[in-house]
């Protein structure tokens, strides 16, 4: 494509040349880069008062916790999400067909939800321990819920779906040659498995434990919790509770490090992969027939799994928004109304600007064809890996200084200035949402973009049009199944996101996930009951959008 491309820049001299720095999506990414440069700048010039501070007062305890707490979910979520990929692939069992996206459903409760129902329930004033103590008289030895372990095990329940997916997809793409191979070389199943299927599917498995720690690391209200400090979650404290910004820049500034290790280990470990599949339209491998105990256990396992990880947390939110709609105080309906408009009114212009943003990113990068405009949507991304904290005491800053440099322009012209027009607004709350999950609306996108032959845009460059053209009538109307598609998980993602929201929304601003969070801080269940299970109604639309890809259709 690229000497195609250039043999149209040479017949298009002058104002049909492609620019070799597209201003807009330049502009772009750095609008989307900027904040977290900022925030990891700030290692660069530490501040040796605070981070003494710190180490003598929170940071030992929030580097070990985070450390366990990213060890346990990513060794959990690994054993049991390729486990179950493998069960539900390999296999036939009663059920299996159904348990293939019954298993995904977990992916729709967030983290924060799951670990108030869980603490709740397990907690010594739980229904759990109460019962133990009234039949048994006592349940002292009932494992504490509010520790490490406890916020391991709620995390992995949710998070757990990232790697069953992925790894899933991998199984599928295994050819039936390399297992006829392996049973012919006197491989079991296991054997076929440990040496052969998991290496083969090891950059998708290692890319769904990647997403899992993520989320892990930008996680501030569950192990508040269950009583764990994190690093994210000692930025939000530091913010809010200690109102110490310079403590708080400075953490987030190590969360950001630490998030790119991640990112970097991630890469590091697909990079070095050099295991290659036969491809074609090889059918996959052939599944094993179960019978007597192991199918039923197979049924019994994956039905164990649902009922942990979904079938209890929804239907504790259920008799809970029972118990409030019985008992309804008045004026809850109105409160319960402006949640929802509020959510809804972010989460749709956060998916609006991000979709706009991601068309021309990827429209710039199927036009040009230059490696620039490639690095730039490539790094345009990097938001998503980071956590919603470190994003949040970014764009306070990059917004604040950007604020006060207006003011002062302002200033000279009106008496007074117009103060700070944007810190603390719903225009820096948008931009958080769109720096946070650009990537997921690039990706939609990009995918479509792929699909779309080189041609179509080279035929148009050579008939003279401009490049807003192709995007407009061309590029627009090919991928709109993407566009929709990265609108609407978008707008899921922005509808669950607690970090951003909690640090850097209007004063008296609340939406339905920071209204969970409340409630559940202050142990009121029943009240932090409907908010989440709209959260979690809405969150069925990636899981369908999921569901129906994997099903082709």
């Amino acid at each position: 494509m690229k000497n195609y491309t250039s043999v149209v820049n040479k017949l298009l001299p002058g104002r049909g040349r492609l620019l070799s720095l597209p201003a807009l999506p330049f502009l772009i990414a750095v609008l989307i880069i900027a904040p977290i440069l900022v925030v990891a700048s700030t290692l660069l010039t530490p501040t040796w008062d605070i981070w003494q501070h710190l180490w003598e007062n929170l940071l030992p305890e929030m580097m070990r916790n985070t450390a366990l707490l990213l060890i346990g979910v990513g060794v959990g979520t690994f054993v049991i999400g390729a486990g179950l990929a493998w069960l539900v692939v390999a296999y036939r069992f009663p059920g299996q067909s159904v348990f293939e996206w019954l298993l995904i459903l977990p992916l729709v409760i967030p983290t924060y939800i799951m670990g108030f129902i869980y603490m709740s329930t397990f907690d010594f004033a739980g229904p759990v321990q109460t019962f133990l103590r009234q039949w048994l008289g006592s349940s002292d030895w009932f494992p504490e819920i509010r520790s490490g372990a406890g916020a391991v095990l709620v995390m992995t329940l949710a998070l757990y779906p990232y790697v069953y997916m992925l790894a899933k997809a991998g199984f599928q793409g295994l050819s039936s040659t390399a297992y006829e191979a392996a049973r012919v070389m006197g491989m079991g199943p296991g054997k076929f498995l440990l040496r052969i299927a998991l290496p083969l599917a090891r950059p998708a498995i290692a890319g769904g434990v990647a997403l899992a720690l993520m989320e892990t690391l930008a996680d501030f209200a569950t192990v508040r919790y269950f009583n764990f400090p994190t690093l994210s979650e000692g930025v939000v404290r530091v913010w809010n509770g200690m109102m110490d910004l310079d403590a708080a820049r400075e953490l987030a500034g190590l969360l950001a490090m630490v998030a790119l290790v991640l990112i970097l280990f991630e890469t590091t470990l697909r990079g070095r992969s050099r295991y290659y599949q036969t491809g074609g339209k090889s059918p996959g491998i052939p599944r094993t027939q179960l019978v007597g105990w192991r199918k039923w256990g197979a049924t019994a396992l994956c039905t164990m799994v649902v009922a942990v990880a979904f079938g209890l947390p929804v239907l504790q939110l259920v008799l809970w928004a029972s118990e409030e709609i019985t008992a309804m105080p008045e004026g809850t309906i109105e409160v319960y109304t402006a949640l929802i408009m509020n959510s809804i009114l972010l989460a749709g212009l956060a998916s609006l600007f991000a979709v706009i943003a991601a068309l021309v990113m990827a429209s710039g990068v199927r036009i040009t064809g230059g490696k620039l405009v490639k690095f730039l949507a490539r790094a345009a991304t990097i938001g998503y890996a980071m956590p919603g904290a470190v994003i949040a005491v970014g764009i306070l800053l990059t917004v604040t200084t950007l604020d006060n440099s207006l003011n002062t322009l302002i200033e000279q012209y009106w008496e007074g200035g117009l103060g700070l027009l944007i810190t603390g607004s719903i225009i820096g709350l948008v931009y958080g949402y769109v720096v946070r999950y650009m990537a997921v609306a690039y990706n939609s996108i990009d995918a479509g973009m792929e699909k779309m032959t080189p041609n179509l845009t080279l035929a148009a460059r050579i008939l003279r049009a401009s490049r807003w053209r192709i995007m407009w009538r061309i590029h627009l109307p090919l991928v709109a199944p993407g566009i929709f598609a990265g609108a609407a998980l978008v707008f899921v993602d922005v509808m669950k996101e607690l970090p951003i929201t909690v640090m850097l929304r209007p004063f008296g601003y609340d939406t339905l996930a920071v209204w969970v969070w409340q409630m559940a801080a202050e142990s009121m269940w029943s009240g932090a009951a409907l908010p989440a299970l709209t959260i979690l109604l809405v969150g069925l639309i990636p899981v369908i959008y999921l569901t129906r890809i994997s099903a082709g259709k």
